[in-house]
C-alpha cells in the first residue's frame, strides 16, 4: 500500500502515522516561533500562522501553547489560525531561567536528542550528565556527539573518560562537524520519518554540523573565543529543518543555563542509588557513618568523586525544583478569596 500525495508530503516533516486524521482541517507542523507568530510547514510549502485566542489567555500553562515540533490543526483561511495542538509523543523541557518557576519547551515530537559538546575547553562530563538528566522522561533517546575531534586532542582518552561515567547503553560518537563522513555516521538517527533536536553550548559547532547535514552553508557560523572555547549565539531561535536524509532536525540556540524541572528520576545515576541501598543504615548520610557503601565505592575507585559530587548537586536541585513545583500547584489549586461585594449586593450573613 502506497502513501497518498498528502501523506507523502507530511512524511517529509516527520509525520509517522500510517494514515491521515479524519479531521478536515489543515494539518501542519510548527517549524519556528517568532514574536509575530509561528512559521509552519505542511510538507509542501512554508507559511505563517497565528495562534487562536484560547492559546493567548492569561495564566494559561505555557506548555499548552504551540511549540516547535508540534503537529497542529489550522483553519483553511487565507491567514491561517492554529486551532488545536495534536497529542505529543515526546516533549523535551527545562526550567526557564530566573527565580520564577516555569517549564520551557525546547522541542516536541522528537525521537533523538543530539547533545553536542566540543572536545576543547567546552568538554565537561558533568554538564553532559545534566543534559542527559533533562532528556530522561522526555520520550526521546539521547545521543552524545563530541565535536572537534580533528583539533589535536586525545579523543580516545576523552571518550573513555565520558563513557566510564555514563550507562552502558549510552550512545557516544566523536565527530568532525565539518566532515561529510559525519552524515552516514548519524544516518540511523536522521532517517526518513525521524526527528531530532540538536542541543549544546554556543561554539560547540551546532550550526556547522547542521550545515554539514544539510549539504549546504545555510546556517551562520562564528569563531569561538580562545580562552574558553565559547562562541556567540549564531542561532537565535529554534527552527525545524528537513534534511536530505529524509529526517528532520531542530537546531537550537546555545544554552547557558540548564535548570532541572523537578520531575526528573535521575535514572542516569541508578548505580549510585543501588550503592546507597547497600549502606548498613537506612538513614546513612554517606559521610563518616560505618558501613557506608558510597564511601567504600569512593575509596575503591568504583565511584568517581566527580560523578558523586555531580549526583549530589543534581539531586539537591531536583528536590528544590520539585518543592517549588508542588508549592506552585497548591497555590493554583487553592480557592480564590471572595472579592468585596459590589454596592447594593447582598451576601448571606450580611443581615
Amino acid at each position: 500500500m502506497t502513501d497518498t500525495p498528502d501523506l507523502t508530503s507530511l512524511r517529509r516533516i516527520g509525520w509517522r502515522e500510517a494514515t491521515l486524521p479524519a479531521d478536515p482541517r489543515r494539518l501542519a507542523r510548527v517549524v519556528a516561533q517568532h514574536r509575530a507568530g509561528y512559521e509552519m510547514h505542511d510538507g509542501s510549502s512554508a507559511f505563517n500562522a497565528q495562534p487562536a485566542g484560547h492559546f493567548l489567555k492569561r495564566g494559561l500553562d505555557p506548555s499548552l501553547r504551540p511549540a516547535v515540533g508540534d503537529f497542529v490543526f489550522l483553519d483553511r483561511a487565507t491567514h491561517p489560525v492554529i486551532e488545536e495542538v495534536l497529542p505529543r509523543r515526546s516533549v523535551l523541557t527545562r526550567a526557564a531561567a530566573g527565580e520564577r518557576y516555569e517549564r520551557q519547551i525546547i522541542a516536541t515530537n522528537i525521537d533523538y536528542v543530539l547533545v553536542l559538546t566540543g572536545l576543547d575547553g567546552d568538554f565537561n562530563p558533568s554538564r553532559i550528565e545534566r543534559y542527559l538528566t533533562l532528556v530522561e522522561g522526555s520520550g526521546a533517546r539521547p545521543v552524545v556527539l563530541l565535536s572537534k575531534a580533528d583539533t589535536g586532542v586525545d579523543v580516545d582518552a576523552a571518550v573513555s573518560a565520558l563513557v566510564a561515567r555514563l550507562p552502558d547503553d549510552a550512545s557516544v560518537h566523536a565527530i568532525n562537524a565539518k566532515d561529510p563522513a559525519t552524515v552516514p555516521l548519524l544516518a540511523s538517527y536522521l532517517g526518513p520519518g525521524s526527528s531530532a533536536v540538536l542541543v549544546g553550548s554556543s561554539g560547540a559547532g551546532k550550526s556547522t554540523l547542521t550545515n554539514t547535514l544539510l549539504g549546504e552553508q545555510r546556517m551562520a557560523t562564528n569563531a569561538v573565543r580562545s580562552h574558553d572555547s565559547r562562541g556567540r549565539h549564531t542561532t537565535t531561535h529554534r527552527a525545524l529543518l528537513s534534511l536530505p536524509s529524509g529526517g528532520c532536525l531542530i537546531d537550537t540556540p546555545g544554552m547557558r543555563e540548564l535548570k532541572l524541572t523537578g520531575e526528573e528520576n535521575l535514572d542516569l545515576f541508578a548505580d549510585i542509588e543501588t550503592l546507597a541501598a547497600q549502606c548498613r543504615f537506612a538513614d546513612c548520610g554517606h559521610g563518616n557513618e560505618p558501613g557506608c557503601a558510597i564511601q567504600a565505592a569512593l575509596a575503591s575507585g568504583e565511584l568517581s568523586p566527580q560523578r558523586w559530587r555531580n549526583f549530589l548537586k543534581l539531586h539537591d536541585e531536583r528536590e528544590e525544583q520539585a518543592a517549588t513545583l508542588e508549592a506552585r500547584l497548591k497555590r493554583k489549586a487553592a480557592p480564590k478569596p471572595a472579592g468585596k461585594p459590589k454596592r447594593g449586593e447582598w451576601r448571606r450573613g450580611d443581615d
